[in-house]
């Protein structure tokens, strides 16, 4: 039995699957490595959220960091992954998709949003500091380039930010209390494309696993978690759960 048949096989007899998904899945989307060797990190410091609050220099930089990466963010596509994942959700098994991506990548292939879960945020919104309002990113990055400063909320003139989760910063309780209790309910769980090593966020599949939930994980490259996986695959996941998505 393959591997595509052997995952295939334990999403036939699912009913309720949680999704945890990290960078791997987008690698296919054109979204850069910014943790890699030639990664936007590689070059810049991250910007803590205090530094960010604190800081005009320090704004100055969070934003030209994302207006570098913007474009790849702004012209990437679903891959297999995101596509075969909306699949899954039509034929009625997902529970929840739980990302640790900020791509937006899931919605735009179809994922709805009341069974999705971005925890760390995305950058396909920017928000107040002040106010919280929220918009799409196109002015706020057409405003930076042309003028090298830091955009303001056109409603209260607080510095807008990207609705991501910055360093320094908590994830949002809610969130993860939503994620925590789909990983109570679900009868599968699949980690896909994450190393599962940035907490709390890996701790989610790990929450289903321990109680005893079937566990996938497909990723390239060892994680913490492969002892207790029912089914491992190290492979490129886009190959893999499309290949099985497509014998069900």
């Amino acid at each position: 039995m393959s591997t595509a048949e052997a995952l295939a096989a334990l999403l036939r007899g699912a009913k309720q699957v949680l999704v945890f998904t990290g960078a791997g899945i987008s690698t296919g989307s054109g979204i850069p490595d910014f943790r890699g060797p030639a990664g936007i990190w590689t070059r810049r410091q991250p910007v803590t959220l205090q530094e960010f609050v604190a800081s005009d220099a320090a704004r100055r930089e969070y934003w030209e960091m994302k207006l570098e990466a913007w474009p790849a963010f702004r012209d990437a596509r679903p891959s297999a992954t995101h596509r075969a994942l909306a699949l899954l959700e039509r034929r009625g098994v997902v529970e929840l998709v739980v990302t640790q991506n900020v791509d937006g990548l899931h919605q735009v292939a179809g994922t709805s949003r009341d069974r999705l879960v971005e925890l760390h945020g995305t950058n396909r919104r920017v928000r107040c500091l002040d106010c919280s309002r929220r918009e799409p990113p196109e002015r706020c990055m057409s405003e930076y380039r042309a003028t090298q400063t830091p955009p303001r909320c056109t409603s209260c003139g607080g510095f807008m930010r990207p609705d991501v989760v910055m360093f320094g910063e908590l994830l949002d309780p809610a969130l993860l209390e939503r994620a925590f209790a789909a990983a109570a309910r679900a009868d599968l769980a699949l980690a896909l494309g994450s190393s599962l090593v940035v907490t709390p966020a890996a701790q989610v599949p790990l929450h289903s696993a321990r109680r005893g939930t079937p566990y996938v994980i497909v990723n390239q490259g060892e994680t913490p978690h492969d002892a207790l996986a029912t089914l491992r695959i190290d492979a490129d996941v886009g190959e893999v759960l499309a290949s099985a998505v497509s014998l069900l």
